[in-house]
């Protein structure tokens, strides 16, 4: 009776072909036998009859407007489909809130648009919150998944299920990144960046176009996050479920590939991709077949980006993501080959030799292209102990090409997930507990349903029986903890479908049994099934117009499943022979990949299969695991692992097919609904006590309808004795020990109750506040007489004050009055006072300063004189000291001089030999002046004086061989010496008329000169003097010859080379000296040694100093210093960029700018010195060019225009070798991108740059010696040194 005094001006739910339910208002009331119910549709405005027959009977009840968009959907007092779809339609529609909890599960609806919910500040206001305390998110699902781990050290699931595009996968992303955070410090550690890095790289390689989603995921995941004991990220692990193979060579209409493909077409312009001989996306076959290569909104070749830094993320190298891509690449070059038929009826198959696509496939995976060819088109088969090759037709090679490339693809699938897992796994510790994330498909019904739908659903009957078990369990455990006497609640369970799938002699048993048959078909396997099942299972039907397809009645909907390709697909073939070709691989990632998959086991001789097939009794067979095995024994562990822990569930649901922002479908929602078991769920509610309030909740909404007395301290026995009143039916409720329990549609009869006591109440406090009204309309009149009368007597009473305070301020008046006067008599006083005492004290202090004066004076006189004191004592005692170190000097110089004398001997021996030589010069010389009186000359004095030249000549190079060794010597000799007395002795001979004594004089001078400079190879101030020497001789006789003889050019010839191997030899000795502190430009050393320990930029300065000294002692043209140093100066510049492009470490900011400083110092020294105007500063711009690049930003487009133009010195690989090098040293600095490279390399690019990287160190200038007349050389203008001892050639 009760149920029915509830359609009583009550709203209801009606059904409607498009909206699905309508809700209308009931007009008349319903009385028991009524076959009708007259209502208004609220929509409408039309009044309508709802018949009252079975099995419909009475409509769904509307809930009260209190309950309208309630955040769970178990608070609402009518639990039924039409109330819960409004629910949703109104917090979706009207308050923009996709989320929406409905017990335990969190429903989400897609709304197909970007929301500002996912934020760093949400996390943050979701963290640390209870559940009931926060509106439905998905970071709620996630923070109490966090903390039953944390708090009950157990580990959590989250299980995300729902439709193709109903946003599983973003919800999962959203958790895994919530987990991140919350799980992470304040800045993300490598962990939680890796295991947020894994998504894009599944989404490349597992997500796909379909007609319902632009990123359908096309495999099932499960991501088990380990959390350490302190509740951080440690780890992660990944298992994937059943991937769609056949989307690899096969795609429907409006649907894509799987996204890398795409990625790598659209970027194939890349330089490093341009080997993987790509092509537009339409030009694959693979890739074609659905006609939409694009995704609105999608730029492929940024998705490629984001996906290589994923890679790099997690540890995978440049070099073996080159190696996926190419693995990649091979897939659609495989589909673009051309299988040919041939032979009669088109028995036979062949593939050209010539064909492009198979070249490039066996080049990519380093295989024979003859051979995949050849068994590409042929296959081996064992008759009788025998091996035989036998031709397939096109068709059937078409069919092994397509397996093959789902072989390849799967292979590479399943090594990068394991790829992935060991950069995600543990290092530090073994995780305490893990929160695992499930994102799998949800039901799926088409218009042709094959394996992977059936696969699809038979999980979610796995799911769907795991979900509907936890929530009833959950339900039996709140009526357990209120201890409330309950009959066990009937909920639908699926197991018998799912034993009709995996039980005994079930859909799968069938099924692998029929692959075992050597002859197996589809059709046998659908006979199996009609004998086995039809008529034997309700859950089991046959189409009629079919014999080649079944329906099974799932939990969600019926679906027909064509049974066409079911065998082919659990069998998962793929011949042998291609699989040895590519295990034989060039490439080290190809043989890998098949590698691992023989070593589980040998392979058949005839076919590698995936299933669970036994193919005959032979030895070499082997039993395998078949497809659909593989999934069960998967599926399996999944649900133990699951059920191993404490789920979480998210329903996700389509709102609407055209992917709309914000549009409801009712139909769609309906539908899902249904699928996903949220109906199921409200049904198991509703079937025990769905409305539940705790006493105090209920004692404060329903107080209005307690009687008797009340006591707020004992709301329980307040209750309990009022509700009999209220609800006659003892059914219809139930006491626990917190809450009181309604079964459906009690708490809208007790609405009803407040209602119409709350009017009654509402006509008597009316009343009574009238009554109040009038009572205080006579207050406030008589209050408002007693305001005159208090305002009147006021100003009476004021005038009064006024008077008063006259006669008090006038005798204020008098008394500052006098009290000022007084005061000032004071001040007076009191100043004149203050006056004597100042000209006291002054007299005073002027006494104590005259005595401080004298004391200072006698003071000062002290000091002086003591101070003289002690400059006496102290000049006396530096004397002493002085006398002591001349003694002690002088007795070394005493042994200095001793050993001198003793190394001088040999000298002393030398001239001693040539003693009657200088004798027999003399008497020469002395006859000689004696004819030239007589002006009587002869031949024979001539003969006599060119051997008496040789020998000077001998006696002068010897003498600056011993001077050599005594550098002192030979430094403290005037400039060119030795040639101007070699010129003279030449010019000498010359003139005697003897040009082969004049050429032998010559050769001895240049012979003697190398000897010296072999000896002294490692001296610069010798090679200096010896190459002032050389150059000058060649000047002179340079400056004789034209005018004397032409028999000198040989020897001047000599001479130059001479010059030439002079100025090589001092570079050299400067190159040897600079070359191990050559590092000190770029602020190190690399190869710290003994030798240039402790080396500065000082050192390099110190040698290129000692290099001027000895030139510009010797007097040597500027030029000439100038080429010297234009080719050290290269030699720096060379060697310093050459080790910035090898070194790693070097190219940072810090070292730009430390070498612009020491470059800069060498460009001071050049200037100080007058060398800037010869080449030596052009060498070092290249070093300088490079020092600003270090230093220049590089981001922008216009950044890499400024960098171009501003190194011109610098070729375009060096100025991208650099940047690739480029390594931040703090967290100021960026690492420069690839695509900034790519601007820097196309914009750099010219043709008249040579195509080199690093700088020739060995390239050597040419040098010229400038021709500088020397002035007239004469005997008696030279100052030859008494130490030579070979002052009598001015006699000659």
């Amino acid at each position: 009776l009760k149920a029915l005094a509830t359609y009583t001006a009550f709203s209801v739910w009606v059904p409607d072909p498009e909206a699905v339910w309508v809700s209308a208002q009931l007009v008349q009331d319903y009385r028991s036998g009524d076959h009708h119910l007259y209502a208004i549709l609220l929509f409408l405005n039309k009044e309508m009859e709802y018949p009252v027959l079975p099995p419909a009977g009475l409509p769904p009840l509307g809930n009260p407007d209190i309950l309208e968009g309630e955040n769970d959907l178990t608070a609402l007092t009518f639990l039924h489909e039409p109330a819960v779809l409004h629910n949703l339609r109104v917090r979706f529609l009207d308050y923009s809130s996709i989320y929406t909890y409905c017990g335990i599960v969190l429903v989400a609806l897609n709304p197909y648009e970007q929301l500002p919910i996912y934020g760093e500040e949400v996390i943050d206001a979701y963290s640390g919150q209870d559940m009931a305390d926060m509106e439905p998110h998905i970071f709620s699902v996630a923070e109490e998944a966090y903390r039953t781990m944390i708090r009950e050290e157990k580990n959590q699931s989250i299980i995300i299920s729902g439709e193709s595009g109903s946003g599983k996968t973003v919800s999962a992303k959203f958790t895994m990144r919530y987990f991140a955070v919350v799980g992470g410090a304040s800045q993300q550690t490598s962990v939680e960046e890796k295991v947020l890095a894994s998504n894009p790289i599944m989404e490349a390689i597992g997500n796909a176009k379909t007609t319902r989603n632009d990123n359908s995921s096309r495999f099932g995941k499960y991501i088990e996050i380990g959390f350490g004991r302190r509740g951080d990220i440690i780890g992660a692990n990944m298992r994937t479920y059943l991937l769609e193979k056949s989307r690899v060579v096969f795609q429907a209409a409006q649907e894509r590939n799987y996204h890398i493909f795409y990625q790598l077409c659209a970027s194939r312009d890349l330089p490093e991709l341009r080997t993987l001989k790509l092509d537009s996306a339409e030009n694959f076959h693979y890739t074609n077949q659905g006609q939409d290569v694009h995704i609105s909104g999608t730029d492929d070749v940024v998705e490629l980006e984001r996906t290589r830094n994923a890679f790099t993320i997690l540890g995978v190298q440049p070099d073996q993501q080159m190696e996926i891509f190419r693995i990649l690449a091979a897939i659609l070059h495989l589909g673009n080959i051309n299988i040919q038929a041939s032979g009669r009826g088109g028995d036979r198959s062949y593939i050209d030799v010539n064909d492009r696509s198979l070249a490039i496939f066996a080049k990519l995976l380093g295989v024979e292209g003859a051979q995949m060819a050849q068994w590409l088109c042929h296959r081996r088969l064992a008759v009788g102990g025998e091996m035989l090759v036998k031709p397939i037709t096109g068709q059937q090679a078409n069919e092994a090409r397509d397996a093959l490339a789902k072989h390849v693809y799967e292979q590479l699938f399943t090594w990068t997930v394991q790829r992935l897992n060991s950069s995600l796994k543990a290092q530090r510790e073994q995780p305490k507990s893990f929160t695992g994330v499930l994102d799998i498909y949800g039901f799926e019904t088409f218009d042709r349903n094959s394996f992977e739908q059936f696969c699809i659903n038979y999980a979610n009957e796995k799911l769907q029986q795991q979900f509907n078990r936890h929530v009833f369990q959950l339900e039996q455990e709140e009526y357990l903890r209120e201890e409330l006497p309950w009959n066990r609640i009937e909920f639908s369970d699926n197991q018998p479908c799912i034993v009709l799938i995996e039980g005994q002699l079930g859909l799968l048993d069938l099924l692998d049994e029929e692959c075992r048959m050597p002859k197996g078909s589809d059709e046998n396997w659908a006979r199996k099934l009609y004998d086995q099942h039809l008529n034997h299972s309700p859950h089991f039907r046959k189409p009629r117009m079919s014999n080649s397809a079944f329906i099974i009645v799932h939990f969600a909907d019926m679906v027909q499943y064509e049974c066409d390709g079911f065998l082919d697909k659990n069998r998962d073939t793929v011949f042998e022979e291609p699989i040895n070709i590519l295990r034989a691989s060039q490439s080290e990632l190809v043989a890998e990949l098949f590698q691992k998959e023989s070593a589980g086991g040998s392979l058949p001789n005839s076919s590698i299969a995936n299933g669970s097939v036994r193919s005959g009794k032979r030895a070499h067979r082997e039993h395998k695991l078949t497809v659909g095995f593989q999934f069960r024994q998967s599926l399996q562990l999944l649900m133990d692992t699951l059920n191993s822990t404490t789920p979480h569930y998210v329903r996700c649901i389509k709102s609407n097919d055209l992917k709309k922002p914000f549009l409801f479908d009712p139909k769609r929602a309906v539908q899902q609904l249904r699928a996903c078991g949220v109906l199921e769920t409200i049904r198991i509610s509703a079937a025990g006590y769905p409305s539940r309030w705790t006493y105090e909740e209920f004692y404060t909404r329903y107080r209005v309808l307690l009687h008797g007395s009340l006591s707020k301290d004992d709301m329980r026995r307040s209750c309990q004795s009022a509700l009999p009143d209220l609800i006659p039916d003892p059914e219809q409720y139930c006491f626990g020990k917190t809450k009181v329990f309604f079964r459906a549609g009690q708490v809208a009869v007790l609405e009803k109750l407040r209602g119409d006591r709350l009017h009654a109440a509402g006509v008597l406090i009316q009343s009574w506040v009238r009554g109040w009204l009038q009572h205080r309309h006579y207050q406030r009149l008589r209050w408002a007489t007693f305001i005159l009368q208090r305002y009147i007597r006021g100003t009476l009473a004021r005038r009064l004050a006024w008077s008063l305070r006259y006669t008090r301020a006038a005798l204020i008046i008098q008394k500052t009055y006098r009290m000022l006067a007084v005061r000032q008599l004071y001040l007076t006083i009191r100043e004149a006072t203050i006056k004597i005492q100042a000209f006291i004290r002054g007299t005073q202090a002027r006494r104590i300063y005259r005595q401080m004066l004298t004391e200072r004076a006698v003071v000062f006189l002290q000091a002086r004189v003591r101070g003289w004191l002690a400059r006496c004592s102290f000049r006396r005692v530096r004397a002493a000291v002085l006398l002591m170190q001349c003694c002690v000097r002088r007795r070394a110089a005493r042994k200095e001089l001793l050993r001198l004398r003793a190394e001088a001997r040999s000298v002393e021996k030398y001239r001693e030999l040539n003693k009657g030589m200088e004798v027999k010069l003399m008497q020469l010389q002395l006859r000689a002046d004696q004819q030239v009186k007589a002006s009587v000359f002869s031949w024979d004095v001539h003969n006599s004086v060119i051997p008496l030249l040789r020998l000077t000549m001998v006696l002068l190079t010897e003498c600056f061989s011993v001077a050599d060794v005594r550098a002192e010597g030979v430094l403290s000799l005037p400039p060119g010496l030795a040639a101007r007395v070699l010129f003279l002795c030449v010019r000498q001979a010359d003139c005697s008329g003897d040009q082969t004594r004049v050429k032998g004089l010559c050769s001895a001078t240049v012979s003697a000169i190398k000897t010296t400079l072999k000896k002294h190879g490692n001296d610069l101030d010798v090679t200096a003097v010896w190459l002032k020497n050389a150059y000058l001789l060649k000047d002179l006789l340079h400056q004789h010859s034209p005018r004397q003889v032409t028999h000198l050019n040989d020897s001047v010839r000599a001479l130059s080379d001479l010059c030439i191997q002079a100025y090589q030899q001092l570079l050299s000795i400067s190159e040897s000296r600079l070359q191990p502190i050559i590092g000190n430009i770029a602020g190190s050393d690399p190869r710290p040694t003994a030798s240039t320990e402790g080396a500065t930029m000082s050192a390099v300065l110190r040698e290129l100093s000692a290099l001027h000294t000895a030139l510009s002692r010797q007097d040597l043209p500027s030029a000439l210093q100038e080429q010297a140093f234009h080719q050290l100066m290269y030699l720096l510049a060379a060697s310093t960029l050459n080790s910035l492009l090898l070194r790693k470490d070097m190219c940072c900011w810090n070292r730009g700018l430390q070498i612009r400083y020491n470059v800069s110092l060498l460009e001071e020294w050049l200037r100080s010195r007058s060398l800037q105007t010869g080449g030596a500063v052009t060498a070092l711009e290249p070093l300088i060019q490079a020092a600003q690049l270090l230093q220049m930003s590089k981001k922008t487009e216009a950044d890499g225009q400024a960098m171009v133009q501003a190194c011109n010195e610098l070729s375009n690989q060096q100025v991208v070798k650099i940047l690739s090098l480029y390594t931040p040293q703090s967290d100021l600095e960026e690492r420069v991108t690839l695509n900034f490279i790519r601007i820097v390399q196309v914009r750099g690019r010219s043709e008249g740059q040579p195509p080199q990287l690093l700088m020739d160190v060995r390239r050597v200038f040419p040098v010229t010696f400038p021709y500088l007349p020397p002035p007239q050389a004469s005997a008696a203008q030279l100052e030859i040194p008494e130490s030579l001892k070979i002052s009598f050639l001015r006699r000659v």
